[in-house]
């Protein structure tokens, strides 16, 4: 368990959990309530714009005819291993940058300084 807290309360590990646990919902909460942490904000900010991107593609497959149910099969099981894997991952503590998404959350959070 991290021995550092955001400024929620809660520990570090424990925020970025929720922040995926709850995934687009979860990140938008945190990213309104966390002052301090940049763990939190990382994984609040990733989870955003992941899960966001997720359900902007799902939206958008479901006007291809036969092949939209075959690709938003995949998206949903690819979402549903991400959300998992993502999980795990804040609650051991670990920052786990995903190509371009945690690229573009990192940028942010840089600019956020």
């Amino acid at each position: 368990m991290s021995p550092f807290k955001s400024s929620t309360g809660l520990y570090e590990n424990v925020a970025g959990f929720l922040c995926y646990l709850f995934a687009f919902v979860g990140g938008v909460v945190f990213l309104a309530i966390e002052r301090r942490s940049r763990f939190v904000l990382f994984h609040a900010l990733q989870s955003v714009v992941l899960f966001g991107g997720l359900m902007v593609c799902h939206a958008l497959v479901n006007f291809l005819p036969i092949i939209g149910v075959v690709v938003n099969l995949l998206l949903t099981l690819l979402g549903l291993v991400l959300w998992f894997v993502l999980m795990l991952a804040a609650l051991q503590g670990k920052w786990l940058k995903l190509p371009w998404i945690g690229d573009f959350a990192e940028k942010q959070l840089n600019r956020m300084r």
